[in-house]
């Protein structure tokens, strides 16, 4: 779950991280109230869920209140690849000497924070990255025993902050590994950390994704989620329980267990890629989907007009397969799909599963024994169709 920037850099006060006093508005008068109040230089920045706001016009510097005012009048509203700004954060300018980043993100390959941090900030880490990876600075953390006063006295002399800093930026990185840790973040990001011309760190802007998994234990996190962002599938998957990724293929597949989706669409890439034909979803129904998520699942994969054929391929071991049957029947009556659909089932209950496919007659059903076989028929079922 991402947050908005004003939402992390809420977050990041909240844990005694120094940000710049700003607010919120969702209307003109609401940012030249908040410019009045902040009585001088003002940044006008668009929240969404995307890159690239400054290019598109959706960060402005303000002279006044009135300023203010009439560039709220055009980022409020405005579209930024696709999303609608609603809101803007309104900031106090802010006398920048230098532009560091600092973000503490998973490493998945070595089961431990890893603490990314370069005193050439403001920029693409990917891009700096590649052109210069000597500029940035790299240090784990173990989890069992928290980040260490001598690596925080390592990050900030390995990075060449100056000396009289090391103190405040210490203060903060603490504050960021608890922000980090306590909300079950996947990465907690400043960019940019800024020092300022009076000598001071602030975090100018901010990023912070929470593990979808561990929402559950972030109730407060929750109820600001901000689901515009989010494409309407995707959604939907997830308040039915579904794991589910929008691909640009034209197969769509509906699979039980994560692994055995991550090889079904590989298998359909294997014998569709010659033709450009790929999966358009990883879509997980889970280890004891029920009718009503199986049938939830199959609505939301032929919601995208680009899904030319349906893929089922299920191993039912928790799963019962005469229940993934009765859910695609459920559905199948609802949505009247006029795509052709390869179903594989196998394991328990298979033939009970199988049988009331049969026994249901539906029009463009293609069975498969196994898997190479489904992937092969779901691939020609579309090259059919044109």
């Amino acid at each position: 779950m991402k947050l908005h920037e004003y939402q992390s850099k809420f977050l990041f006060r909240d844990y005694g991280i120094p940000i710049p006093q700003g607010q919120v508005a969702a209307s003109p008068a609401e940012v030249y109230d908040i410019a009045s109040e902040i009585g001088g230089i003002a940044v006008v920045k668009a929240q969404v869920h995307v890159g690239g706001r400054g290019k598109a016009g959706g960060v402005k510097l303000a002279r006044d209140a009135e300023e203010a005012r009439q560039h709220a009048e055009n980022i409020i509203g405005m579209n930024i690849k696709g999303l609608t700004v609603e809101r803007v954060l309104v900031d106090p300018g802010v006398d920048i000497k230098q532009e560091i980043y600092l973000a503490i993100t998973n490493d998945r390959g070595a089961g431990k924070p890893l603490i990314i941090t370069s005193m050439e900030g403001g920029m693409d880490i990917e891009e700096l990255s590649r052109e210069r990876p000597d500029a940035i600075i790299r240090e784990h953390v173990d989890p069992i025993l928290g980040l260490q006063d001598f690596q925080k006295t390592f990050i900030a002399s390995a990075m060449g902050m100056p000396r009289a800093q090391w103190r405040a930026f210490g203060k903060i990185l603490s504050s960021l590994y608890l922000c980090y840790s306590e909300r079950d973040a996947e990465l907690a990001e400043i960019n940019p950390l800024v020092l300022t011309g009076q000598g001071e760190l602030l975090a100018v802007d901010g990023k912070v994704i929470i593990d979808d998994n561990a929402l559950y234990r972030q109730p407060a996190l929750t109820a600001e989620r901000d689901t515009s962002g989010e494409p309407d599938s995707e959604r939907q998957a997830r308040e039915a329980g579904i794991t589910y990724i929008k691909l640009d293929g034209q197969i769509g597949c509906m699979v039980n267990g994560a692994g055995l989706a991550m090889t079904s669409m590989d298998m359909t890439k294997l014998y569709g890629d010659a033709d450009g034909i790929g999966p358009a979803n990883f879509l997980d129904i889970g280890g004891g989907a029920s009718p009503g998520q199986v049938a939830a699942a199959l609505r939301i994969i032929l919601s995208d007009e680009n899904v030319k054929c349906v893929l089922f391929n299920i191993f039912g071991g928790i799963t019962r397969c005469d229940e993934v049957a009765r859910g695609i029947l459920t559905a199948y009556n609802e949505v009247k799909p006029d795509v052709p659909m390869v179903i594989r089932l196998q394991g328990t209950n298979a033939a009970e599963g199988n049988k009331l496919i049969d026994d249901a007659r539906i029009p463009n059903l293609i069975s498969a024994e196994t898997l190479t076989e489904a992937a092969q028929r779901a691939v020609a079922a579309v090259k059919e169709g044109g």
